[in-house]
């Protein structure tokens, strides 16, 4: 069970106020994992168990959270206020100013979570915490990789982000176990063993993890610090036959939803961006339009025109004849329509992650799908 008594209260006066003692040393889990293995859904558990502590959730677009409705409270430009007292913050103007965002809060802030895009080497984001001035305000606890059980396979490897992602993982979470057989599980737990000695292996099922066992858990972080040191002394890191590069930038491109879909590329601490995104052949795809699909269309389009190298696809649909709006979630071959009870304007906004797709036979493809 872990406890915020290690946070010091200290009042306020003319000579400490720059002093924001209570936050010092706050712990962070950084929640990594690949396209569509459950990091929100693991997000969402902790939220809603969190044992009426304070938690700060750094993310790169709200409309990544599926945060419950009776959750939320109100939203500005930046955060997220929820009834429980957790906070949610995006990551606009890079990491380190985010942090700094949540810290300088009046509130109290017990713990802080980030959460990475799918194809985003965790390394850089740990050094963030160990390398920087945040290490005087923050504590490393650990990060956690959730990998989908279902849709995971040693191709997933021939992705640098995918490889790091394990290697760099304090706890392995394999999620979606309801969806695969004991045989499999265990074949996949050797598999990662041989990739990551000795690693520790959890199993979920909807992301639910005894919280005792992923938070305040006091990992020691020294070994990131002796691989990113270790990284540097090569270009490449080789892995069998395939070959790893580290970037040096805190998350790769971010995928927005804003009623723009614009291809954001935000630029984390290290002023140089990621090309994680490039280097594993992905291409994000950003669709929007204010006429509706036609349902039967769509259908067909997801049954037998979607391309199989299509890893995720999400966003708010809208069909002919039908009021409400939907969420739409891909990942890998399932996907799910859940109603979006947020009473929003009608609009299509849907953005498909995948490797070498063709843009413009995929948008013609969806616009045919339109009324």
């Amino acid at each position: 069970m872990f406890t915020s008594d290690r946070i010091v209260k200290q009042e306020i006066t003319p000579d400490n106020i720059d002093l924001d003692v209570p936050k010092r040393g706050m712990p962070v889990t950084i929640i990594t994992g690949f396209l569509g293995s459950g990091k929100t859904t693991l997000l969402n558990h902790i939220l809603q168990n969190q044992l009426d502590l304070k938690v700060a959730v750094l993310v790169n677009e709200f409309g990544d959270i599926n945060i419950d409705s009776q959750l939320l409270v109100s939203v500005d430009e930046n955060m997220m206020e929820l009834s429980n007292g957790c906070i949610c913050c995006t990551i606009n103007d890079g990491l380190v100013d985010a942090v700094y965002s949540v810290l300088e809060k009046g509130d109290r802030i017990d713990y802080m979570i980030i959460e990475t895009t799918g194809v985003a080497d965790p390394l850089p984001i740990a050094l963030t915490f160990l390398g920087t001035e945040l290490q005087h305000l923050t504590r490393l606890d650990s990060i956690l990789t959730v990998v989908d059980s279902e849709a995971f396979t040693s191709e997933h490897f021939n992705s640098d982000a995918a490889y790091a992602q394990i290697m760099y993982g304090d706890i392995i979470i394999l999620n979606k176990t309801d969806l695969v057989a004991e045989e499999k599980l265990q074949e996949l737990e050797t598999y990662i063993n041989k990739t990551k000695t000795k690693a520790r292996i959890l199993r979920s099922h909807l992301g639910v993890v005894p919280l005792p066992l992923i938070l305040d858990i006091q990992i020691d972080q020294s070994a990131i610090a002796a691989a990113e040191e270790s990284s540097q002394k090569t270009d490449d890191h080789d892995h069998g036959d395939h070959t790893h590069h580290h970037q040096g930038n805190a998350d790769a491109h971010e995928h927005s939803h804003d009623a723009n879909c614009q291809h954001d590329h935000h630029d984390h601490d290290h002023h140089h961006h990621s090309n994680h995104l490039e280097n594993d052949g992905f291409i994000s795809i950003s669709f929007q339009s204010d006429r509706a699909f036609d349902l039967d269309k769509f259908q067909n389009f997801l049954d037998k025109q979607l391309p199989i190298d299509v890893f995720r696809a999400k966003g708010i649909l809208c069909f002919a004849n039908i009021d409400n709006r939907y969420v739409f979630q891909l990942s890998g071959k399932r996907y799910e329509l859940k109603t979006d009870d947020r009473g929003k304007a009608l609009k299509n906004q849907l953005v498909i992650i995948g490797r070498n797709l063709h843009r413009e036979d995929l948008l013609e493809k969806l616009t045919d799908c339109l009324v």
